[in-house]
């Protein structure tokens, strides 16, 4: 029994389990894809560059080159020529005037770079702005007070040139008030020195009722008209009488002393013609207007003193309540007027 129990149990064998787990590994892995993908995608960018540099010129690639080129700029600056102000100034590469001043540039970074300062010169004011401070702000109190000096100053100017003009239109208002003055003191010496005349000569005794004098805005009048006892043209003609001739030879004498400008105008009453279709009042007041012109000319007034002659037929009379009284047939002699 001893001997029994000392035998050993025989030893029983491993287990051994094996796992095997779903998929495939090697190549049939998916890291191939993403080698596949970076590689694509370099291709695609080189055909793209390969094209790009096919369809531009000389100076744009030579641009390019410069572009890639190894430069002390910072990478700030680069990014200062992005957009409308960058590289190719907001135009495509493709165009003719991509680089609208590339005959002037030796370096893509040129048009890049700020007008007024570069990179070098902007970190050479920063060094200066760091180690004198004090010189800057002095300098910035100069500018400071200068400028305040100048706009004090610009002010004065701008006063003293406003004071300048209204002290002009001032001047200009008084030298035309002074003017209108001069004027209506020389048609005052014309009327009285007319009034004169008739009153002194006897041979144009009785007609100062036929004169009319009267003055406007457009200058001064004098009227030579009609009465029932006294024509200034035969009827129907622009034949001057005898004594309106005389009278008209006074006018002109006294009108030619004046330096205005003188206007002659012709009116007739509504009586009409028998044969209007050759003659009407229109043509017998334009001719009447005509002929008082030619009388004053050969007396005394120069021909650069006429400024219009018309004939208005019966269009403005002078007595509208009867448009075939005789006082509406009458001839106006006026002193244009010149001050404003």
């Amino acid at each position: 029994m001893a001997k029994k129990s000392e035998e050993k149990e025989p030893e029983l064998a491993p287990i051994i389990i094996k796992k095997i787990q779903a998929g495939h590994g090697g190549a049939h892995g998916g890291a191939w894809k993403i080698a596949l993908a970076d590689m694509m995608t370099a291709m695609m960018a080189f055909f793209l560059l390969m094209w790009l540099l096919g369809a531009t010129n000389e100076s744009q690639r030579k641009s390019i080159a410069d572009y890639f080129k190894p430069t002390p700029k910072s990478i700030v600056d680069l990014a200062k020529g992005s957009g409308s102000n960058g590289v190719f100034g907001g135009r495509s590469m493709l165009d003719d005037q991509g680089l609208p001043n590339a005959a002037m540039q030796t370096s893509i970074f040129d048009t890049a770079t700020p007008p007024r300062m570069n990179a070098t010169d902007k970190d050479e004011s920063t060094d200066d702005a760091e180690g004198s401070g004090a010189g800057t702000g002095g300098q910035s109190a100069g500018k400071d007070q200068g400028a305040e000096q100048g706009g004090a100053s610009g002010k004065n100017e701008g006063a003293e040139k406003a004071g300048g003009k209204a002290k002009t239109e001032a001047e200009k208002a008084a030298e035309a008030a002074a003017k209108r003055a001069a004027e209506q003191k020389q048609f005052s010496e014309v009327e009285q020195q007319l009034k004169a005349a008739l009153a002194n000569d006897p041979e144009l005794a009785g007609l100062a009722a036929n004169v009319s004098i009267k003055r406007d805005k457009d200058g001064l009048h004098i009227d030579l008209v009609d009465q029932a006892n006294f024509s200034m043209f035969n009827l129907g003609t622009a034949k001057l009488l005898p004594r309106a001739q005389t009278l008209l030879k006074t006018v002109a004498k006294i009108v030619a002393k004046a330096p205005n400008k003188v206007a002659v105008r012709g009116h007739t009453d509504s009586f009409g013609f028998s044969d209007a279709k050759s003659r009407n009042n229109w043509t017998l007041s334009a001719d009447r207007a005509e002929t008082t012109r030619a009388l004053l000319e050969s007396s005394a007034v120069t021909p650069d003193r006429f400024a219009r002659i018309e004939g208005v037929a019966d269009s403005d009379p002078s007595v509208p309540a009867n448009p075939y009284d005789p006082r509406n047939r009458r001839i106006s002699v006026t002193l244009l007027t010149d001050s404003p």
